[in-house]
């Protein structure tokens, strides 16, 4: 649980520099050098931390499909679509920090 708990933070503490270093590199701020790299770090980061999540919550709903239709064989046909369209969505989390990402490796 430490691990995790730490684990979370850092990702958060990097997300929140990349947020700063953007708004001083707006502003015309703050070193040149050193702006970019935390700029690429955080989208990195942060496309790591989505991709990581997206697969254990698909994962999660995997399994919990397949040990609902093998408790109850008839009701496959019933869950196929939520479970598909469950998939949909989590998958399109992960696109939007994909695209998050690129918008951010754009600014470096």
């Amino acid at each position: 649980m430490k691990q995790l708990t730490a684990f979370v933070l850092t990702g958060l503490f990097v997300l929140i520099l990349s947020g700063v270093a953007a708004a001083a590199e707006a502003a015309g701020g703050g070193s040149a050098g050193l702006v970019p790299g935390i700029v690429a770090l955080g989208a990195g980061l942060g496309i790591a931390i989505a991709a990581f999540g997206c697969a254990l919550a698909q994962g999660r709903v995997g399994g919990a499909a397949m040990e609902s239709i093998g408790r109850n064989p008839n009701s496959a046909d019933k869950i196929f679509t939520p479970l598909i369209l469950s998939l949909a969505l989590i998958e399109a989390l992960g696109i939007y920090a994909l695209i998050i990402a690129f918008l951010l490796a754009g600014k470096v």
